[in-house]
């Protein structure tokens, strides 16, 4: 059985052509500290260039229960986030949810 209180999951997709983040990193990678019981994101970040970026895609994320889907959250990345990488930040937090699902599955 699954003890520990949060769990550390990445999530990554492709970055787009153009992008500054680009230079650095192939993928976009969503990272988030999740409460193990109820899936809510306690803490977010990602690797687009600025720290601005990633500071606000982690307050977007936050307080976000995978539990209850991520429907929520992609529309308001889709909604609020204005830049090239909103696909692949989509993208990136479906893997995530993908792999809280797996790992609660194999905690059953």
């Amino acid at each position: 059985m699954f003890n520990a209180k949060t769990v550390f999951i990445a999530g990554h997709a492709r970055l787009p052509q153009g992008m500054a983040a680009k230079s650095v990193f192939e993928t976009l990678t969503i990272t988030a500290e999740i409460d193990a019981k109820y899936g809510v994101v306690l803490e977010a970040s990602c690797t687009l260039a600025t720290e601005h970026g990633r500071e606000f895609i982690g307050r977007l994320l936050k307080g976000t229960s995978l539990n209850d889907g991520i429907d929520e959250a992609i529309e308001a990345i889709q909604l609020y986030y204005r830049g090239k990488a909103t696909n692949a930040l989509v993208a990136a937090l479906k893997d995530l949810d993908q792999h809280f699902k797996q790992m609660k599955a194999s905690n059953k």
